[in-house]
């Protein structure tokens, strides 16, 4: 889903960027200037925007675009939406180009997040507003995760810590009421992890499971490429290595690696029983679902891309339309469902 990167060569990463003071809100309800275009002035006409996403074709993105596109129709906005697929380089080309048409703002899903300060000086030279979705870019450098708080552009999206410790909780549960013994059990942790929303979710799951499930369960840690192909092979890789162990505990960055260990534990022979499985995302854990077979997959966080794409633009209209400062983060709500509950909670299941 929204967290995969291809680390293919990128555009030379523009350093030394000026430095930038945060979007925070004082008592005063003044907002002071930040990287997400605090100097870019109000639009009286038309707004023109430009989305640019990674991985464009992908179901979340797909939905995410639709999300926006709706939300633009209801505001008046013009709205040009862009598949980066996961070519980083694709990223500046596509952000001039949009400059050179004159977008009034820019919603940046990057591929890779090396490209970060480029895109943020392009924008700030062009003094165009620019808010990311979903994942972080830092404007002074190529890693978010060591990016100073102040120098993180704007975000919307959904918070790494909730939906981590969401999927912690639902797994303890469903351990606690598997009744398995611990020390037949492992925890499995897949994603890549080199990605920051990645490790913000996984650690919060493990810290949610530890709190919640009364028991001490060794965690196996598996480094995937996000994609369910590759955690399919890294986790079945794992499971040979532990030949031990009679119950797993499944749980990653996005829907992907979950469906990729469920899979590799079939194929391994385990029955579902045996496996609980928590995705996030919930199109593909719905799959699972729909076919009425038993699964491995017993719940997942449902994350709606039409909520990030609608609050996005929104938020990018507040901010051109009526001056209103970017936050610094905007989250979209998330619900965790199951085989009974998907399809009542409007997950689309492709």
């Amino acid at each position: 889903m929204f967290t995969e990167y291809n680390r293919r060569p990128v555009a030379a990463v523009v350093l030394g960027l000026a430095s930038v003071l945060a979007l925070t809100s004082c008592s005063s309800g003044q907002q002071t200037a930040g990287p997400g275009g605090g100097e870019v002035a109000k639009v009286d006409g038309k707004i023109s925007l430009t989305y640019l996403q990674k991985q464009g074709d992908q179901e979340y993105f797909v939905g995410e675009a639709a999300g926006a596109q709706a939300k633009a129709d209801e505001l008046g906005i013009d709205l040009k939406v862009v598949n980066l697929g996961n070519d980083a380089n694709k990223t500046i080309s596509e952000a001039q180009s949009a400059i050179s048409q004159k977008s009034d703002g820019l919603i940046v899903v990057v591929p890779d997040p090396a490209v970060g300060p480029q895109v943020a000086q392009i924008a700030k030279d062009a003094k165009v507003a620019l808010l990311t979705s979903d994942d972080q870019i830092c404007t002074t450098g190529p890693d978010p995760s060591s990016c100073p708080a102040d120098a993180l552009v704007p975000r919307i999206g959904f918070s790494g810590a909730q939906m981590g410790g969401e999927v912690g909780k639902r797994a303890a549960a469903e351990f606690r009421k598997a009744g398995w013994n611990p020390a037949e059990t492992r925890t499995l942790s897949a994603w890549k992890q080199d990605v920051t929303v990645c490790a913000d979710r996984v650690k919060a799951a493990k810290e949610a499971f530890a709190a919640d499930s009364g028991a001490t369960v060794r965690n196996i840690d598996v480094p995937t490429d996000n994609s369910p192909t590759g955690a399919q092979d890294k986790i079945a890789a794992t499971v040979t290595a532990n030949p031990g162990v009679k119950h797993w505990v499944v749980w990653g960055c996005n829907d992907e690696n979950v469906q990729g260990g469920v899979t590799a534990l079939e194929n391994a022979g385990f029955k579902a029983d045996d496996v609980i499985g928590v995705g996030l995302g919930a199109y593909l854990a719905c799959k699972n679902w729909s076919s009425g077979k038993p699964s491995g997959m017993k719940a997942a966080l449902f994350i709606n891309g039409e909520d990030v794409g609608a609050l996005a633009v929104q938020t990018m209209y507040d901010k051109l339309k009526n001056g209103k400062a970017f936050p610094k983060e905007a989250f979209a709500p998330t619900t965790m469902v199951d085989a009974s509950t998907w399809k009542s909670a409007g997950v689309t299941c492709g």
